[in-house]
């Protein structure tokens, strides 16, 4: 893994300068059946998010959504006022303090809530996640791998957890630690780490994409773990079972691109069983943080220029040039769509093949879609039907 993984050719996007801007593009963010890459591929579309939250009742009720109405414009403000009232900052895609590890994977967040020490950011970072339950050896070896990250310049990154990302956190905040949260800033999720949280945002760095209020549910993780991998040249997993979530983050690192590494365990021990099988399939084994620093070396990413996302592997290209009158998307094209998916994520491009489709003309089926809240997408161009 080299320094290209943080170039980009595509289309620049410009942030928004303007508080009014930043707030439209909070607003269309918010707003039902917007995610990531509908945001962004509407925003190539139209140019704007104040353009976009004009069209979206139009783009509704072509996907046969009646009554549409964007998110509240008072509700919105309420939140930037929210979080400006707690100390946070609201970070747009292509700021100057966005992270440009995180702007490069196939899914970034189009708005980032912030508090704490932004020029964190600018640091190399490492992700070390692992289990809610871990033993008291690996929640030793994850403070030993922290403290001595820490110590060669590394910022750690973590979600707030239990157990191994408490122990994370804890290690690196005299050095540097980054909480990405799975709810909003001002939320501590468990309860018991509130005040790790306090500390962490005086010390360190939250991030949440979140709104501020947000109490996190089980849909919220995945999405949080994504930021985890995405803000991190590697993710270090320390304990973790054959079915657990620390093995999805690992997935995502693998995804993007990241250097995925795994402190080994004992076979009879089940915590162990997750990273034993990732050491299995070519992880990188660490033993200590110097196996860290010479998996890593050469990772370190270009200087920040703001981009538009660059799509996964398996995902649709975003269209282009704009479509000031997209057509109506057919609704046996829609159909045949929604009956080819489960609950089960599946590729974009396996559906292109499955259906026999132009890839603008699945797209198109699956913005509208999407905004008539009928699919889900997922992270590396999986769609699933909600």
């Amino acid at each position: 893994m080299t320094q290209e993984l943080f170039s980009s050719t595509t289309t620049p996007l410009t942030p928004p300068k303007l508080e009014e801007d930043r707030l439209s593009w909070l607003r269309l963010f918010r707003s039902r059946g917007v995610g990531v890459h509908t945001f962004f591929r509407l925003m190539q579309e139209h140019g704007s998010a104040d353009r976009v939250l004009d069209r979206l009742p139009d783009l509704a009720a072509k996907a046969g959504v009646r009554k549409y109405q964007p998110a509240s414009d008072a509700l919105v403000r309420a939140e930037y006022r929210d979080g400006v009232r707690m100390g946070a900052r609201l970070i747009c895609f292509g700021d100057a303090d966005y992270p440009q590890a995180l702007s490069v994977i196939p899914d970034p967040p189009p708005v980032i809530w912030v508090k704490g020490r932004c020029e964190l950011f600018h640091d190399p970072m490492v992700a070390i996640v692992g289990a809610r339950n871990a033993s008291s050896l690996g929640e030793r070896m994850t403070r030993k791998l922290a403290l001595d990250l820490g110590a060669h310049g590394f910022a750690v990154v973590s979600g707030l957890a239990r157990g191994i990302d408490t122990a994370a956190h804890e290690a690196a905040l005299d050095t540097g630690t980054i909480a990405v949260l799975g709810g909003g800033l001002d939320v501590a999720y468990p309860r018991e780490n509130q005040r790790l949280q306090d500390r962490i945002a005086r010390a360190g760095l939250l991030v949440s994409e979140q709104p501020i209020g947000t109490t996190p549910q089980s849909r919220h993780f995945p999405r949080r773990n994504r930021i985890i991998t995405g803000l991190s040249l590697g993710t270090i997993v320390v304990e973790a079972a054959a079915r657990s979530g620390s093995l999805l983050s690992a997935r995502n690192a693998a995804d993007q691109g990241r250097e995925v590494m795994a402190v080994p365990g004992h076979p009879m021990d089940g915590r162990a069983s997750g990273c034993n099988m990732l050491l299995r399939d070519g992880a990188t084994l660490v033993r200590c943080a110097e196996d860290v620093i010479e998996a890593l070396e050469g990772c370190a990413p270009a200087a920040n220029t703001p981009v538009a996302p660059r799509p996964a592997q398996d995902a649709l290209p975003l269209p282009c040039p704009p479509d000031p009158e997209p057509a109506q998307i057919p609704h046996d094209v829609q159909s045949a769509l929604l009956n080819r998916l489960g609950p089960v994520p599946t590729a974009e491009d396996q559906l292109v093949r499955d259906l026999n489709l132009a890839p603008g003309a699945l797209a198109g089926a699956v913005l509208d879609l999407e905004i008539a809240g009928k699919i889900q997408r997922h992270a590396g161009g999986l769609i699933s039907r909600c």
